[in-house]
């Protein structure tokens, strides 16, 4: 699956919308240039968030403080950047 992510300085930054409180934990697919990811955490005390992170460091290969949700802490639709990656 391709994901779609513009450049930045030292690394990429993608769109993701987050969906808590799912059977699964996975990306789910594209839609309209936004990364769907399911997490099985609730949006509980940051609970969803750091599964977020978790999943996307595995994804990339990277280690979890590479991946920065830079927009949208508290909101569904946020903006993560990722260092330390080239696509």
């Amino acid at each position: 699956m391709d994901i779609p992510y513009s450049r930045a300085k030292d690394g990429i930054i993608i769109e993701v919308k987050v969906i808590p409180r799912s059977s699964k934990r996975e990306i789910a697919g594209v839609v309209d240039n936004i990364v769907k990811v399911k997490l099985t955490a609730p949006p509980v005390e940051g609970a969803a968030n750091e599964q977020l992170i978790e999943l996307l460091a595995e994804k990339f290969g990277v280690k979890k403080s590479s991946v920065v949700i830079i927009k949208g802490g508290s909101s569904k639709l946020k903006t993560i950047k990722i260092t330390g990656v080239e696509l």
